[in-house]
């Protein structure tokens, strides 16, 4: 008897999903709850498992979209897991000898000492390896049995161009003014991102105001406590936390900041939901902080080490994406100077970091050599205000540049 196995609901405003990665072949034996298959939503990615055990039958290929509900595979009955190798090359009698030598043989011929694992890569390594055209056949695998890490991947991400550019510059060589381009579909999470930013440019009136912060205080109050802090509580003390909580603080201010239209009706929060631009693998996702107001320093910098991983490693949950009622995006750790951030729907404002870089200021008539940070807040202004926004930014400024105040909510 066999089964179908059709793409499962994956949150409610998802429709269709696409089929990233085949984990097993077609043929292959499979045991009940054996993950078969990657699928990706425009917000997160999903393994797929085997419903019962038997032989995979392929419907769907790699690359193709599904709907909900659609049948991906089947999985017939008869394919039991092939027996352990010991059982193979140690037979009862001449006969199974001479059966599991021809079994063996090609094995022990094309891996010697290894196992099934060596060469194979782990679904996180694999599609690290997909993503940058790398052969898994010219990995190494550092891994238990020879398999492919997500480290090794990584590595060999950072190996590929050194050998691409030698190719480049021996073809060259040979087909001056030779011109190659190459085409990519687009990733469901890479299409969601497009049509959500034109339609913030569209849809909302986006104005954005800068302010500059002094980050020497900040600097200096983590020189002196960040060895205590991570004693105490496991973590380090960063900037992100900082300005979570002057911007928890500056929205209970300025509570329109923190609203949202829907329809003819504006909705205020009395919680501050603080989404966090992570930029992942496969795009910019938004994880959230929930209830961030009520959060101490060590609590928020835990949260962010916790979702920025999971960011990393695909493993964010569709909850973990949804909500959020402001959102923090650092462009600073690429070396952005200053930009102008777009607001993340339905939100009415985004605030947007820059990295720091000592400049000359002057503080009481004299001239200064300090760490600043350009700050911008990009606003919909059919909710906030001018004198808003800039009074929200400058309480930011405010707090940050004495963080006294920020501890004592003052």
């Amino acid at each position: 008897m066999s089964i179908e196995i059709k793409v499962p609901p994956v949150g409610e405003s998802i429709t269709e999903v696409v089929l990233s990665r085949w984990v097993k072949n077609d043929g292959d034996a499979v045991e009940m709850d054996e993950v078969i298959a990657e699928l990706e939503s425009d917000k997160a990615t999903f393994e797929l498992t085997a419903e019962q055990g038997g032989t995979l039958k392929v419907v769907a290929a790699e690359g193709d979209t599904l709907a909900i509900g659609a049948v991906v595979c089947k999985i017939e009955d008869g394919g039991a897991p092939a027996k352990p190798k010991e059982e193979l090359t140690a037979p009862a009698n001449e006969k199974s000898a001479v059966a599991a030598d021809k079994v063996a043989a090609p094995v022990a011929e094309k891996t010697g000492e290894t196992t099934y694992a060596s060469g194979t890569p782990s679904p996180s390594a694999g599609k690290i390896l997909a993503e940058k055209g790398v052969d898994t056949a010219a990995v190494k695998g550092t891994g238990v049995d020879g398999r492919i890490t997500k480290e090794d991947a990584l590595n060999a991400q950072k190996a590929a161009p050194k050998a691409e550019s030698k190719i480049a510059v021996s073809t060259a060589s040979v087909n001056k003014g030779e011109r190659n381009e190459r085409r990519q579909k687009m990733s469901p999470l890479r299409k969601t991102v497009a049509k959500r930013l034109v339609s913030v440019r569209n849809e909302t009136a986006m104005l954005t105001t800068f302010n500059e912060v002094n980050m020497k205080p900040i600097m200096d109050l983590r020189g002196k406590y960040k060895d205590q802090f991570k004693e105490k509580y496991g973590v380090g003390l960063g900037f992100m936390s900082f300005f979570t909580k002057a911007v928890c603080e500056a929205l209970k201010d300025f509570p329109s900041v923190n609203a949202r239209i829907d329809g003819e009706e504006i909705v205020y929060n009395d919680f501050a939901d603080i989404s966090i631009a992570v930029s992942a693998p496969k795009g910019l996702v938004v994880p959230i902080i929930r209830n961030a107001e009520s959060m101490s320093l060590a609590q928020i910098e835990k949260t962010v080490i916790e979702l920025a991983t999971k960011a990393r490693d695909s493993k964010l949950t569709i909850e973990e994406m949804t909500g959020g009622t402001f959102t923090i995006t650092n462009g600073g750790v690429f070396g952005s100077m200053m930009s102008t951030p777009i607001i993340n729907a339905p939100q009415s404002a985004i605030l947007g970091m820059h990295n720091i870089i000592e400049r000359p200021i002057a503080e009481k008539g004299e001239v200064v050599i300090r760490p600043m940070m350009y700050l911008a807040l990009s606003y919909d202004h059919r909710i906030i205000d001018g004198r808003e926004s800039v009074g929200f930014l400058v309480r930011v400024k405010q707090l940050l540049e004495d963080p006294a105040r920020l501890l004592l909510g003052i």
